[in-house]
């Protein structure tokens, strides 16, 4: 009960919105749907992937091309991965989780979120088309070190026992 206290009260002030104006509230509700179905479209493929992910590719593979020592190879194939990402995201997280559990260094996961809400390819090229070759590059440039910054700054500043907190947390995910 306690798991669900959140869902429950926001079922509660739903409802209570349908009561006080019906209109309002069937709107509501409908966005709720929407969201709940787009999140069905996205989610089941997302952690196939992570299953696929978590098989195939070895732990020891991902602390070397990823992990402490990996260098700007590892904030490179963050960026690639990030980039190469479809869907919202919300479907960046379980990714990252699995990440940590692989030994991914925490910088190199911040770069990949940041990468993956930033500098999609498809993004990228609706840009170049519709905003011109040059916006598209520059805003490219501007993000990819900006990304790249923040991870660095982020990972200065939150302390080591809360990133190894982290990593347990995904850990027992």
């Amino acid at each position: 009960m306690k798991k669900y206290r959140f869902f429950m009260l926001t079922a509660l002030v739903l409802a209570g919105v349908i009561l006080l104006n019906r209109q309002l509230g069937i709107k509501a509700l409908g966005i709720v749907g929407f969201s709940f179905k787009e999140m069905l479209m996205v989610i089941p493929p997302i952690f196939i992937l992570l299953g696929l992910l978590d098989i195939w590719v070895p732990k020891e593979t991902m602390v070397r091309y990823m992990g402490e020592d990996s260098g700007w190879l590892g904030v490179i194939l963050a960026i690639l991965l990030g980039s190469a990402a479809a869907g919202p995201l919300y479907g960046a997280f379980p990714i990252a989780a699995v990440f940590m559990k692989k030994g991914v260094r925490f910088t190199n996961v911040l770069i990949f979120i940041g990468a993956w809400s930033t500098t999609k390819i498809p993004m990228f090229l609706f840009e170049m088309a519709s905003l011109g070759t040059s916006f598209a590059l520059i805003r490219l440039a501007i993000d990819i070190p900006g990304i790249i910054f923040i991870a660095y700054i982020l990972n200065f500043f939150v302390s080591k026992a809360e990133i190894e907190d982290i990593y347990k947390k995904a850990e027992s995910l």
